[in-house]
């Protein structure tokens, strides 16, 4: 490797570290449980507050499987003191705004706006805490609203029900195996009951970090956090979530026929949470695999052989173990069994060859990047601490992640491919195109 290119990198890495570092998190935990996170940070004048909830889709159980994300709609529509749509009115009148997400994990919400709005944010965040309103009428509102979304985003796009139908084959026990939006029969048949129970189970104090970044005095923070979610009361601790998924030893195998232009191939392996020291090499080898148009995945089947219009890969990113994902998109008139074949091939020439160091560096710098790009604004610095603090069991892990990156050798990525892309661990969902289908999923005559 070019010298030059080598002492770039090391200067790339050496400031993306030092930016990491200039980031300093103070912390306290109120009496009923509430962790509060705090970067004090005056450069721009606005305010991130965020709350990180232990709810998702890996706390659901059969039957109100969708019902975080329900609540991330939930959330948004008034409480006891304020009326619904208020919260972002009064948010959009200071020139903020707010938004959120849900994960299999966590469930995520934030807002930024001017400092002067602080205390106001405070008291209503913690009033849809206290007292959310939920109500017949709330959870028929947002229902709809969400099988709707479903329809759109899940049952009408063909890739993203390659996706769901290939983590309900891979997993047989684990919640993993469940769409985060949910399946539409318990999504229908969710009660108002159901809705009070998880609300005061996971939206506890005690079960969510509060993360505030930007420009606040953390010395004042404090009493007025006390002052406004201290009163809030604590719940008992949630059940804690068991791993019962048991080993694969065969690939599994499906065909999902829907309407489609191209086919295409999902591909599944199961591999590790993102406690296991085998995260970090498993993540770089999927930017090697298809990460830019020099990766390997991209060169061979889009460049080269002319068999795909789309490559991609990836891993999750989640407590317990997931999967790490190949798509691959077809050129008209290809086969799928040949792209299949391709990837396999590759696979198994890792496992037993390995990458070589322009490979690996090249993904380590792509990931120094992206570790970069994470803490550019005050959003993105709240988002990663509070998915560390709930996903990797503490925020501090994440300014440990460019030295575990840094270490990643290249006989790591020849272990880890040889290790986890077994056939006995791989499930594999193929979309044969259909010229249409009826509502009931059969081809149309």
């Amino acid at each position: 490797m070019n010298r030059y290119y080598v002492m770039f990198i090391a200067l790339v890495f050496i400031d993306v570290s030092a930016h990491a570092q200039s980031i300093t998190p103070k912390e306290f935990t109120l009496k009923n449980g509430t962790k509060v996170v705090m970067v004090e940070d005056k450069t721009v004048p606005s305010i991130c507050f965020a709350m990180a909830v232990r709810a998702g889709g890996r706390y659901e159980r059969p039957g109100i499987t969708g019902i975080s994300h329900l609540f991330e709609h939930m959330m948004f529509n008034g409480s006891k003191n304020y009326k619904p749509t208020e919260f972002d009115k009064i948010l959009e009148g200071g020139g903020g705004y707010s938004n959120a997400y849900t994960g299999n994990d966590l469930t995520f919400y934030y807002e930024e706006f001017s400092p002067e709005l602080l205390d106001k944010v405070l008291d209503m965040e913690a009033d849809r805490i206290r007292s959310l309103k939920i109500d017949g009428a709330n959870l028929e509102q947002e229902r709809g609203i969400v099988k709707e979304e479903r329809r759109v985003s899940v049952d009408n796009n063909v890739r993203s029900k390659m996706f769901e139908d290939l983590f309900a084959m891979a997993y047989v026990a684990h919640a993993y195996r469940n769409p985060i939006i949910g399946w539409m029969k318990d999504l229908e048949n969710i009660t108002l009951q159901d809705a009070r129970d998880y609300f005061k189970t996971y939206y506890a104090p005690n079960n969510i970090t509060v993360i505030v970044v930007g420009a606040l005095d953390s010395k004042a923070f404090r009493p007025k956090m006390e002052r406004v979610f201290g009163s809030i009361p604590r719940q008992p601790v949630p059940r804690p979530v068991n791993n019962p998924e048991p080993p694969q030893f065969g690939e599994r195998r499906m065909k999902l026929h829907k309407a489609a232009e191209l086919p295409a191939v999902a591909i599944g392996y199961k591999t590790v949470g993102v406690s296991s020291p085998d995260f970090c090499p498993l993540n770089l080898l999927s930017a090697i695999l298809s990460q830019g148009q020099s990766s390997r995945m991209y060169k061979k089947l889009v460049y080269d052989e002319e068999l795909a219009a789309d490559v991609a890969s990836g891993v999750d990113q989640r407590i317990d173990p997931g999967l790490f994902t190949i798509f691959v998109q077809m050129q008209p008139d290809k086969s799928v069994d040949e792209a299949e074949s391709e990837v396999y091939k590759m696979l198994k020439e890792i496992a037993e060859d390995g990458v070589g160091d322009d490979e690996l560096q090249k993904a380590k710098n792509l990931n120094q990047m992206s570790y970069a790009g994470e803490l550019k604004t005050n959003v993105d610095i709240a988002a990663r601490l509070g998915r560390y603090e709930v996903v990797h069991g503490g925020y501090q892990k994440s300014f440990e992640m460019l030295n575990r990156y840094a270490s990643v050798t290249v006989d790591d990525m020849k272990r880890v491919a040889r290790q986890y892309f077994s056939e006995r661990a791989r499930s594999v969902v193929v979309l044969v195109p259909e010229k249409g289908e009826t509502n009931d999923g059969n081809p149309t005559k």
